[in-house]
Order: C-alpha cells, then structure tokens, then sequence
C-alpha cells in the first residue's frame, strides 16, 4: 500500500512540474503568481530582519532602564529593530514592498542595500524608490523581462511611436508631444540603428515630415529615403537643409504671433503646418573638423542651427532625435548646450563611461551606473528617461532591416514636401555647378 501512495505522489508530483514548466513557457505571469509570488513573498518576510540588521537598515534603541549617560550597565541587551515593512504585493512580474523609514535614515541607505535584498530573496532586481516622505518602496522584479520583452501595446498618437518594452513589462514610448527632443547613444552594435529604424517604422504612417542627416554617406538613414522628405548625406548639405528648418520656424513663429496663439497646435487644422521630425545619425561628424576654415565654420554653423531648433521647435512642430556613439565635451561647447535642451535621454552600451555620463550624469547618477553595466549581449536593452523624470532599463523591438525599408517604401506617397529645403538643396546643387 505504502508504495502505492508513493508511485501515486511521484506521478503527482510529476505532473505538476509538467504542467508548471508548460505555464511557465506559455503563460509566464500566471506562472508567477501561481509559484514564484508566494515563495518569494515568504523569503521576504523570513529574511528582512537579517537583511536589515546586516545592512544598516536597522535601529538600536536604548533600553528604558540601567543607563548611566551613554552607558549601559545593567538593563535589557540592545536588540536592532528593523523598520516595519508592508506585505509584499504582487504585480505582474514581481512583487512590491513598502517600508516606513526610522527617525534619521533617508532612501539613499536603501539603495546601497539593493544588491543585498536581490541576493536574499532570489530575484532578477530590487529597484529603490520614495514615493512620499518617509516611505521607501521597493519593487522587486522575478526575471529580466527584457530577455524575452515580446511586443508591447500602446494607442495609436501623432508623433508617438512605440519602441519596445520597459523593464516593468509596460510599453516603451517615445511621444514627441510630451517630450520633443531626444539624445541616443550607442557603440557599434548595441541596438542604436534598430531603436532609429524602429522610429522611423513607427513614424512612417503618420502625418509627420522626416528629415535625415546622416553623414556617413546616408549608409543608414538612406534605406529609408523613400519616406524621407530630405536627406543630407554630408556636413555642406546640412548646413543648407538645417538653416531652411530655421528659416521655416521663423515663418511658423509669424503665423503663430498673427493668430495670437503660443504652438502650432492652438491654431486650426487648416492653418497647421505639418510636424517635422530631425533624425541626426551620428552627431559627431557635424561637429568634428579637419582644422580647415571652411570646416570650423561648418562645424560652428551646424551647432548654432542645431541648438536654436532645440530651443525654439518643440511649440513650433519641430523635434529633434539626435544619435551617436560618442558624445562628450570634447566635440566643443556647442554639444554641452545641445544638450540641456534634450529632455529626453537613451543610453545603449558606450564604449567609455564619459559618454554615459554625458548622456544620463545630468539627470540621474544611478543610471550611468546601470547603462554602463549592460554587456555586449544584450543588443538593443537600454536606459531610457521617463516624462516623469525618472529612468528605466528598457529594450527595442526588433526591427529587421527589410521590414523597416518596406515599410518606408508602403508609406512613400505620404511623405510631405518641404518647399524651403527643396530651394535650399537645389541652390546647393547650382553653386557645385
């Protein structure tokens, strides 16, 4: 009878870790609220004290009795009290803990402690944050979600596009209304021309003119030229086209003044001019010079044309998405004020820490830690800044290169025409004649 039950048991048992691995693979988040939650919600409450008393997270509080000053010779031991903490809450993918900080203690200890909570409780990552004074929420993440992110949803918006999936499993996207310009930085291979050409996908059947200045020959940004109503493929060229944007602005700031209203988006359909999008791949080559004249002036040309269209077009329907592999102080001053002007922020893996910190250091310093961590093998994960101010690992979907040149040639009958750099690139072409 006894090896009856046991076989019973063992087939039992067998039968749950199949269809737990099936759940697993198919349903994940079921999967974790079936299994990981509970077991992981019980690691946390089993091992916060010791966590706390081992990270400084807990408090000594003196005993009421057998104190002499500051010394203690003859009362109750001390005993650390650890601060109170909520049951954990299940999310999707993970868990959250609230915890009430002691007299004295700031979040900034937690975050010290966050390697130290991921070991104890068994997870892919405990994030720190303070939603309110005197509160410190941790949310702890089961898995990387960006290993698989899948395809993410989000409503359809003018000059929104939907890049890929947040770290919280939420959609990653990049709306233009809400944040107008952008800087992205990225070495070879670590997702840079995906995330561009994911963009451009996304942008593609909307109403929204697409200018590209890619100066390494047009390499990248010329697959997508059908859909393109200009594209530069040298720095002479980008001077022309960008100085007609600026002289285009001029006569949209006329219109707006004329009708007394502030943006382009207060005046009637009628009246509104089409959104322009700036795509710069690779920044540093608007910005290096050979020590030649005609260079420096081209050079300082593009950062003066560059950083007025930053300060005056988000009201005016004009943004920028400006990407390259490095971007530091040393491509001159014109690249610093660039970019105090580019709320929105993306960093790739870079090949030196300089970069990073330019492009995140400004806004939060535990993200350049976090961007420079990311490895060679995660092609397209990122650290990406949030319209509330706050920043997030995130990942591209991909977008194989055949697919995006498709897409842009379906969508070519749509690409608006753009009068002033059309005169600007032909007045070019007469003077090389």
């Amino acid at each position: 009878m006894g090896a009856i039950l046991l076989a019973f048991a063992l087939a039992v048992l067998a039968w749950v870790l199949v269809i737990g691995d099936l759940l697993r693979r198919t349903h994940p988040a079921w999967h974790w609220y079936v299994t990981g939650y509970p077991l992981t919600a019980f690691r946390v409450l089993a091992t916060w004290r010791k966590v706390a008393m081992l990270n400084d997270l807990a408090i000594s509080r003196r005993p009421p009795r057998g104190l002499v000053g500051d010394l203690v010779v003859k009362g109750d031991p001390l005993r650390p009290v650890a601060p109170r903490i909520s049951f954990p809450r299940a999310t999707r993918m993970g868990l959250t803990v609230t915890v009430r900080l002691h007299a004295g203690q700031t979040p900034a200890t937690y975050m010290k402690a966050a390697d130290a909570l991921m070991h104890a409780w068994k997870v892919h990552a405990v994030r720190v944050t303070s939603p309110e004074r005197g509160l410190v929420l941790l949310t702890a993440t089961a898995s990387d979600p960006l290993a698989r992110p899948g395809l993410a949803s989000a409503p359809a918006a003018l000059l929104s596009a939907l890049i890929g999936a947040l770290e919280s499993g939420g959609a990653w996207v990049m709306n233009l209304r809400i944040v107008p310009h952008w800087l992205i930085t990225g070495a070879t291979q670590s997702g840079k021309s995906t995330l561009l050409a994911r963009l451009i996908t996304q942008l593609a059947p909307q109403d929204v003119a697409l200018v590209g200045i890619d100066c390494k020959g047009g390499m990248e940004l010329g697959l997508f030229a059908g859909r393109l109503s200009a594209l530069t493929t040298c720095r002479r060229e980008a001077v022309a086209v960008l100085t007609a944007l600026v002289i285009d602005m001029q006569d949209r700031m006329h219109a707006c003044r004329s009708a007394g209203v502030r943006s382009i988006w207060e005046l009637a359909d009628t009246q509104r001019p089409v959104p322009v999008v700036v795509i710069v791949d690779e920044l540093a080559e608007l910005y290096l010079s050979d020590g030649r004249r005609e260079s420096k002036a081209e050079a300082e040309q593009c950062s003066t044309l560059l950083l007025r269209l930053a300060q005056l077009g988000a009201a005016l329907g004009m943004h920028l998405v400006v990407a390259g592999q490095r971007v530091g102080s040393d491509l001159g001053p014109g690249v610093t004020a660039l970019r105090a002007q580019l709320g929105g922020r993306i960093c790739h893996r870079v090949n030196d820490p300089g970069t990073a910190e330019m492009t995140l250091g400004d806004l939060n310093k535990d993200a350049v830690a976090v961007a420079q961590s990311i490895t060679a093998h995660e092609q397209g994960v990122a650290v990406c800044t949030g319209p509330d101010g706050g920043w997030s690992r995130a990942r591209s979907h991909l977008t194989p290169t055949e697919e995006a040149v498709t897409t842009a040639m379906k969508y070519a009958a749509m690409t608006p025409g753009l009068p002033a750099i059309d005169r600007a690139l032909a007045a070019l072409e007469g003077d090389d004649k």
